[in-house]
């Protein structure tokens, strides 16, 4: 007998995914012979996300770069975020687009992981 696909596993799925990899970011936080945090800017990150491809060129963002990228880590949307600083959303997206610049990413994708990678909350 077929029985119906559970419409909520892809949401289960993801949800497990996130769960494994907030794991995976706390034990590199807590390993004890991990080097000591990267501060960027106002923000205090533990060396283990930052790639070390891109540290120096984190080094160089300006605060607002920063913090637009920490809300996108976080999730946020151009419209939240835009709405949280106060800004236009098109400013939102020339932060975005000149952060991919200054770190040579390829895009919006690649910049959206970087940010997770660096600001997704572990805990």
């Amino acid at each position: 007998m077929m029985t119906a696909a559970d419409p909520a596993a892809p949401a289960r799925l993801e949800d497990e995914r996130l769960a494994a990899i907030a794991e995976l970011l706390r034990r590199a936080d807590a390993h004890p012979g991990a080097p000591a945090p990267v501060t960027l800017g106002e923000h205090i990150v533990e060396a283990a996300r930052v790639p070390e491809r891109h540290r120096e060129s984190l080094l160089k963002l300006t605060p607002m770069e920063l913090t637009v990228i920490r809300f996108l880590g976080w999730g946020r949307s151009n419209g939240d975020i835009a709405t949280l600083l106060l800004i236009s959303e098109n400013t939102v997206r020339v932060h975005l687009s000149n952060v991919c610049r200054k770190l040579e990413l390829d895009g919006m994708r690649e910049l959206a992981a970087l940010a997770g990678l660096l600001f997704y909350p572990s805990e």
